[in-house]
């Protein structure tokens, strides 16, 4: 360690060698779950080894990426959603959209966040493995939750909610998706409990942080509106947290850094849970 390295700045470094992380984002491939209205994952390798040799021998290797700023774990911006015309604040959603990008609210505003982070696994406070096609998560199941696990949502947490349904379905895309079955999440009591406790950020492992009823796909999301419209509060969907729920960890340091897409809807990121 450096002379010059602040003393708290050691003792912090030597407190994360010993440190715990669970990787909460899921593998970015062909193969990879995607909601019909967000670009698939693709990958092209452009040029292999061999295929150009430097005078020294060595060769590189490169690929080009084509995806949606919502495919697989990602982060929704601010202006991914509006209601009634408006963005969050307010801001007139058709105005903020000229030229091409967005010039209010795109992924480059979403700060990296280095904050506490809960998992609310709902399906072990309700006794089962994984929730159901189209079940509801409500409110007083979030509260629920909560007493079961012995945990306080607070202010400026990011909140996690498993519902198991990856477990279950991640090798199958079009199950996964839902459209005929529904998938299990969040209803609108549920958003406005995360609201009412000033959240920072609230995850989901399903393909939108929303209950899905059969057959409606994405024609309701009132956990949108409530949480990134009406309170600014950024949405995670398609994490992987089941090793977190399988080791029963549901107090961590939340850490995420999404990408700086000027104007972007989004973005991918790859958030990790840190457990000293």
């Amino acid at each position: 360690m450096s002379a010059t390295t602040p003393r708290n700045t050691t003792a912090l470094i030597e407190l994360m060698r010993g440190a715990r992380i669970y990787d909460l984002g899921q593998p970015l491939e062909a193969a990879t779950p995607v909601s019909p209205n967000h670009p698939p994952f693709r990958l092209a390798l452009m040029r292999r080894h061999g295929d150009r040799v430097r005078e020294d021998g060595g060769s590189g290797a490169n690929e080009m990426l084509s995806l949606g700023c919502h495919t697989g774990t990602h982060i929704d911006a601010l202006c991914h959603v509006s209601f009634a015309g408006k963005l969050y604040g307010g801001v007139d959603a058709t105005a903020a959209s000229y030229g091409g990008r967005f010039n209010a609210y795109g992924a480059e505003t979403i700060e990296p966040m280095l904050c506490r982070g809960v998992l609310l696994d709902v399906p072990a406070a309700l006794g089962v493995e994984a929730l159901e096609a189209a079940h509801p998560t409500t409110a007083g199941e979030l509260e629920q939750t909560a007493a079961a696990q012995g945990v306080e949502v607070r202010a400026g947490d990011a909140v996690l909610i498993r519902s198991g349904w990856p477990s279950r379905h991640w090798e199958d895309a079009e199950a996964f998706v839902g459209w005929r079955s529904g998938v299990p999440g969040p209803d609108a009591s549920a958003a406005a409990w995360l609201a009412e406790r000033k959240i920072r950020a609230a995850g989901g492992d399903t393909i939108a942080f929303e209950w899905l009823a059969p057959g409606a796909g994405h024609s309701r999301l009132p956990a949108h509106n409530t949480l990134i419209v009406g309170h600014g509060i950024h949405i995670m969907e398609v994490m992987n947290l089941e090793a977190l729920a399988r080791e029963r960890v549901y107090e961590f340091l939340f850490v995420v850094a999404p990408l700086k897409l000027v104007g972007a809807t989004g973005s991918p990121i790859r958030p990790l849970a840190v457990v000293a």
